[in-house]
Order: C-alpha cells, then sequence, then structure tokens
C-alpha cells in the first residue's frame, strides 16, 4: 500500500537527536520507527507498552515533600556562602 499520509511531530532538539542516535544503532530511521510503532498500536489495540505512574519509595517521597515545602516557604533552606561550607556541612557528623 502507497503511503499518502504525513504526520508533522514537534519535538525537543535533544530527544528528536537521542532517539535518531538510538535508532542509528538499530538500523532504523526514525520515521520506520514511528511505522512500526503506529502498527503496533493497531495490533495491540492500544500502546505497545504499559503506561503507568512512577512507584518513588519512601526516602524519595519524603525528598520531594521536603522540596515542596522549601517551595511554600514551610522549611527553611540551607545555604552556604562557599562550597568549603557546603562540604564542612556534609562532612559533619550532626545528623541536621
Amino acid at each position: 500500500m502507497a503511503k499518502s499520509e504525513t504526520l508533522h511531530i514537534r519535538v525537543e532538539a535533544g530527544v528528536k537527536a537521542g532517539v535518531e542516535a538510538t535508532l542509528k544503532t538499530l538500523g532504523l530511521s526514525t520515521t520506520e520507527a514511528i511505522n512500526i510503532f503506529l502498527h503496533q498500536v493497531i495490533l495491540t489495540g492500544g500502546l505497545p507498552f504499559e503506561v503507568k505512574n512512577p512507584q518513588y519509595n519512601s526516602e524519595t517521597l519524603a525528598a520531594m515533600q521536603e522540596a515542596r515545602d522549601i517551595i511554600a516557604g514551610k522549611v527553611q533552606a540551607k545555604s552556604y556562602n562557599s562550597v568549603v561550607e557546603l562540604m564542612e556541612d556534609l562532612n559533619s557528623d550532626d545528623e541536621d
């Protein structure tokens, strides 16, 4: 069957470059990979891979909450005047 339709998509330059480099190692062009993807959507009746929300561990969830609290002004973030000061704090035995 002759190809008669065109898709135009916009992606970030870094994403495009990464995709092209990866696909090149597989011997595929971006167009060929997209055609494979579209055929798989038809064959599977949906996305040909699982799509789900990431499951973060408790440490990551706590860090994300701390970042939200800092942004909201609920928690005072530490600041340093120099790298030396930062390293001294990181290397201290205190459990702040």
